[in-house]
């Protein structure tokens, strides 16, 4: 009984460990775009929920 819980202690730091990684990895990949680059993603899905609606995006933000 000793081994598993051994085994299991190890498979708990493993897997904080694996999600210490994804976050990073996102964290990541959120700072590389610059602020414009954001407002740019952002106004363009805007534009793209309007056009689903059957409106028509404004011409100014």
């Amino acid at each position: 009984m000793h081994s598993a819980w051994k085994w299991l202690g190890l498979a708990g730091a493993v897997g904080v460990a694996a999600g210490g990684v994804l976050v990073v990895r996102d964290q990541r990949q959120r700072n590389a775009y610059t602020p414009e680059d954001v407002r740019e993603r952002l106004l363009q899905r805007y534009a793209e929920a309007r056009d689903r609606n059957g409106a028509t995006p404004d011409a100014s933000p």
